[in-house]
């Protein structure tokens, strides 16, 4: 934005950037668009990392991205052939990364710009379950049924690092990119520094197995202060990134088909926002654990993808419909 004396614009602006973020404000939040690209369900969405636009993934191979200031669906990709999951943004304007869903388990690094693919990066022979790009550089993670955990450069098609996990792991970065988190075993989250992953993790925090409740992803709060643990099960788990001390665990959300309903932070961290399979969003407040509300966005089915954008006041949410959010009153 051009440095003009519009102080209105710039207030707006402020507010966009959720500086003003309070329970009243989450609370007015309602569907301001509904996209129905998709035949089937969307699995994955990432925002950019400016907030203009939005990228989806779904089990119709089709990636749809979409326009977050213009409030469009800007084009459609079709990925017939391998189909997709689990697509991010890199940092390279118009490419994207994501998982394969057909005749192998290769990471393919893509060009939005003309749908060509730039690399392909081999090396998982089971479903790949996690991936996740460096908030930072252009390194990223994968991790896999094969019980791997794979660390990558996008410009290069080998494996930078190769780690061997009991289980199926669940990965995420920090915020500063330096360190990443990975949970394995239902039971236990791993912390390693990148520049000497090799050494091992520097700190492990352990919890108790819940049988019936296995992990299906884990975030850090953009703050760096908490990691949120998601299960396909019916509870969230927010652990300290510390020291792993239990925080929170947030309830009252449905899942009754064991699916990954996603779970995302506000981007001050202060709030908690999950699919639920009853086709609502519930929020809770991150530091008190208390529910703030459950916003109705008319989704059909189970809300698998919920996340807010990291620069505009809103927010995004998929069954097989792609729902956008604003809110509707401003609190002063």
């Amino acid at each position: 934005m051009s440095h003009s004396n519009d102080l209105h614009m710039d207030e707006r602006n402020k507010e966009e950037r959720g500086m003003k973020l309070v329970d009243s404000v989450v609370r007015s939040f309602k569907v301001a668009k509904i996209f129905r690209e998709n035949t089937d369900r969307i699995n994955n969405m990432d925002f950019s990392p400016s907030g203009d636009f939005l990228i989806s993934s779904a089990e119709d191979d089709q990636i749809v991205i979409y326009d977050c200031e213009k409030g469009t669906s800007k084009r459609t990709l079709n990925s017939k052939k391998y189909g997709v999951d689990l697509i991010h943004f890199t940092h390279a304007k118009n490419t994207a990364i994501h998982s394969s869903t057909k005749i192998d388990d290769t990471i393919r690094y893509l060009s939005l710009h003309d749908n060509k693919y730039l690399r392909y990066f081999p090396g998982h022979i089971k479903k790949v379950t996690t991936l996740c790009m460096s908030p930072t550089d252009d390194s990223f993670l994968s991790g896999s049924l094969d019980k791997t955990l794979r660390l990558w450069d996008l410009r290069s098609p080998n494996c930078q690092g190769l780690m061997h996990v009991l289980g199926k792991p669940v990965a995420s970065f920090d915020p500063e990119g330096l360190i990443f988190a990975v949970g394995v075993n239902n039971d236990s989250v791993k912390l390693y520094d990148l520049r000497s992953f090799d050494k091992g993790p520097f700190i492990t925090f352990r919890f108790n197995n819940e049988k019936d409740n296995e992990w299906a992803s884990l975030k850090f709060s953009p703050d760096g202060r908490t990691i949120m643990i998601c299960s396909y099960g019916s509870t969230i788990r927010l652990v300290d990134a510390f020291h792993g001390s239990p925080l929170q665990t947030f309830a009252g959300h449905l899942n009754n088909k064991n699916v990954h309903l996603e779970a995302s932070f506000s981007p001050d961290s202060q709030f908690v926002f999950s699919g639920s399979s009853d086709g609502l969003i519930h929020v809770w407040n991150a530091e008190t654990g208390y529910k703030v509300c459950a916003l109705n966005g008319e989704h059909p089915g189970p809300v698998q993808c919920v996340q807010f954008n990291p620069k505009y006041m809103m927010m995004a949410s998929a069954c097989t419909n792609m729902a956008f959010w604003l809110p509707t009153s401003q609190d002063d």
